[in-house]
């Protein structure tokens, strides 16, 4: 694990400055966007807004007890911003993009196409792994934006049509109660949460071997790493901001 870290830090050192050299990766980044971004858009989305539902759900029917429905607004949109939002689209990256860039990256290594690159007085650090961190951590806050669009959209529908809660009460509420501090602070974990994982993922791609096997191994290790750190960095980026 040491290791591993010890690595990941020295990677993320490469990748800054690597940044400001020439040339430059627009094209890659751009496609890279288009990957962690658009195409992890739908499975971002549906959770967010089941997340949503689910809560208002559990929030109504326990607030009822004590006559506090009129909260279940606030309470819905203060957990999607602040932590279920960047969270979810944090895992649900790291499960779907975080793969993909580790077996990627992992089936060049073992094919020694990264090596080629290497000969050809190509830095594979920033042809490979640059345009992967810059794309994953401008474009996990975007998702993240619809991802919380959407979240208080489903509570919204739970709380008014199904379970009969005073539509202008819990708007009310939840521009009462919501602040700006509360979103941006989910904005910014989810921008680390998005380095975080494209970090790990490349760190553990470009240490695969073994041939096919080697690369599922790096794959497995890449995802479940970046799901973790995602859950960690939550509690300390959390507890320092508020």
């Amino acid at each position: 694990m040491l290791l591993d870290l010890g690595a990941i830090f020295t990677l993320f050192f490469q990748v800054v400055s690597s940044m400001v050299r020439p040339p430059s990766e627009i094209r890659n980044i751009v496609k890279q966007m288009e990957e962690v971004g658009i195409r992890s858009m739908p499975v971002v989305l549906v959770t967010a807004t089941f997340t949503g539902m689910v809560l208002a759900l559990q929030s109504y029917a326990g607030f009822q007890r004590f006559g506090a429905t009129s909260f279940v607004g606030s309470v819905v949109a203060l957990s999607i911003t602040r932590e279920l939002g960047p969270v979810f689209a944090g895992l649900m990256v790291s499960g779907r993009v975080g793969a993909s860039m580790a077996a990627e990256l992992g089936t060049m290594k073992v094919t020694e196409q990264i090596d080629a690159l290497v000969t050809l007085a190509t830095n594979p650090v920033k042809y490979l792994v640059v345009p992967r961190v810059v794309a994953a951590t401008i474009v996990l806050p975007v998702l993240v934006v619809f991802a919380d669009l959407l979240g208080i959209v489903g509570g919204y529908f739970v709380s008014v049509y199904l379970m009969g809660a005073n539509p202008y009460v819990y708007m009310a509420k939840t521009y009462q109660y919501l602040e700006f501090k509360d979103i941006y602070t989910g904005l910014v974990k989810a921008s680390v949460f998005g380095m975080l994982i494209a970090l790990i993922s490349c760190h553990h791609g470009f240490v695969a071997q073994g041939g096919a096997e080697g690369v599922g191994r790096a794959t497995t290790r890449a995802v479940v790493a970046s799901s973790m750190m995602v859950l960690i960095s939550d509690y300390f980026m959390t507890s320092f901001m508020f």
